[in-house]
């Protein structure tokens, strides 16, 4: 049995007793960084083998783990925060478990575009997750501008490193248009900003951005 189990993305108190049950049953737990996981693993006393599994070695490492679920193994993947499968090469494994006929389940959990869409009041009974924005200034822009004629909430990551340069898109694009920006969820410094994309940009040009954002149009 292949088991995609949630973790914290975060605070390490949000996990379910069921995905510890899973984890401290398991043969083997596929990670996105081991040395991440080992974290949240020696918290819970939680002494299974762990093996990485991440983007550039997803095909040889995909491999090995399904001649383990083909020989009657069970194995579970996690990613670093949240659910695997979203924004990693956890849907690759998958594919490959239902090509071959191999059992597996989603153990649920935190997101952290979840957590940022109901943290900001607006509508999510229709929304889009956008993931990451484009890198480059031209096509993030663009892609900007596609999703401003959207009729619904827009959700996205971004990182610390490319947060101002995004929030000036976000006013060219958006204008007076107030947007939800999410930092750090679930974690100590947690705060939620609801202003127009101008005052954001202010506040962190003022203040250093740091730990991973969230952001709701």
């Amino acid at each position: 049995m292949l088991y995609i189990v949630a973790t914290p993305i975060g605070n390490l108190q949000d996990i379910t007793l069921r995905a510890l049950e899973v984890l401290k049953s398991v043969d083997l737990i596929a990670c996105e960084d081991t040395r991440h996981t080992k974290i949240l693993l020696e918290h819970y006393g939680i002494k299974i083998p762990t093996t990485s599994y991440f983007q550039h070695n997803q095909i040889i490492k995909g491999e090995y783990l399904l001649r383990l679920l083909k020989d009657g193994k069970n194995v579970a993947l996690v990613s670093d925060a949240g659910m695997p499968g979203i924004l990693d090469p956890g849907y690759q494994i998958i594919n490959s478990a239902i090509a071959n006929n191999i059992s597996f389940t989603v153990i649920p959990g935190a997101a952290a575009f979840v957590n940022a869409l109901v943290l900001s009041g607006r509508p999510a009974h229709r929304f889009v997750f956008e993931g990451f924005l484009p890198v480059k200034a031209q096509a993030r822009r663009n892609r900007l501008q596609e999703l401003s004629e959207l009729k619904c909430t827009v959700v996205f990551y971004e990182s610390c490193h490319r947060i101002l340069k995004t929030l000036q898109d976000l006013e060219a694009v958006f204008g007076e248009r107030e947007i939800v920006c999410c930092r750090e969820l679930t974690k100590k410094f947690e705060e939620v900003l609801r202003a127009k994309p101008a005052v954001i940009l202010d506040n962190f040009q003022k203040n250093r951005p740091r730990g991973e954002f969230v952001l709701v149009i």
